[in-house]
């Protein structure tokens, strides 16, 4: 598994529970949606797969290694995340030494880190804005270099957080034809239940700190009577396709 989170429990320091013995595993490859109303704890969750929070109790681990204190370092390497807000990810003078900022950390210098750099702005469609200030590019266009300074360390899985939000209609396209493209596990946390259709074939629903459903998505998309209960809504006239019959 690239990630498993085994009986996941956690209270913040005011007392407030917000994980209630989470379990959830992804395979390599897998890209799953994370859905949930505000609250529910999808934040929180994140968060432990990289080691902001650490485990009040149960366990996470990222292709076999746990999230600890002392292995912290390999697992942010691991576990690249994707803020919602690209200027909280975005803050050097160009786009090249924001791109260059985790692997220079990582110990890269000289060609190698170039290639890092050059090679994940290509794949977000973004090399020919190397030398430009991020905040001279538009909103999309720093998303998708938020992107690329977490492809540049060459994580296990891309953990993004509400990647739609405040995307204009070609924006959002671009951007889920670069996730469609890249060859990486993906977690994606995001109200917007259409763009979950769009690009996972699986769904979670985290709701009151413990999971609700795991499916395909089509299938949780389908069950209204599922989604009013937690709060989810499709876009008003989306119709959930019927998935094409196996075999």
């Amino acid at each position: 598994m690239t990630l498993d989170v085994r009986d996941l429990a956690y209270a913040y320091p005011d007392g407030t529970q917000a994980l209630f013995g989470v379990t959830l595993s992804i395979a390599k490859g897998e890209r799953v949606a994370l859905l949930g109303p505000n609250g529910a704890g999808k934040t929180t969750l994140v968060m432990h797969l990289n080691g902001i929070l650490t485990a009040g109790h149960g366990e996470v681990s990222v292709a076999g290694l746990p999230v600890r204190k002392d292995t912290l370092k390999e697992i942010r390497r691991r576990v690249g995340l994707v803020f919602q807000d690209p200027d909280d990810q975005l803050f050097m003078p160009t786009v090249r030494e924001d791109v260059a900022f985790g692997p220079a950390n990582m110990g890269l210098r000289g060609a190698d880190l170039e290639h890092a750099v050059v090679t994940a702005l290509e794949k977000v469609g973004m090399a020919d804005v190397i030398d430009r200030p991020p905040h001279h590019l538009s909103f999309g266009q720093r998303r998708r270099v938020a992107v690329a300074t977490v492809l540049a360390m060459d994580p296990e899985i891309l953990v993004l957080d509400e990647p739609s939000s405040n995307l204009d209609p070609a924006s959002r396209r671009e951007l889920a034809e670069i996730l469609r493209g890249l060859d990486v596990t993906v977690l994606m946390v995001t109200h917007d239940l259409p763009y979950a259709l769009e690009l996972c074939d699986r769904s979670v629903i985290l709701s009151g700190g413990v999971i609700a459903a795991d499916g395909p998505t089509h299938e949780i998309l389908a069950d209204g009577d599922l989604l009013a209960e937690h709060r989810l809504e499709l876009p008003y006239g989306f119709a959930v396709p019927t998935p094409p019959a196996r075999g």
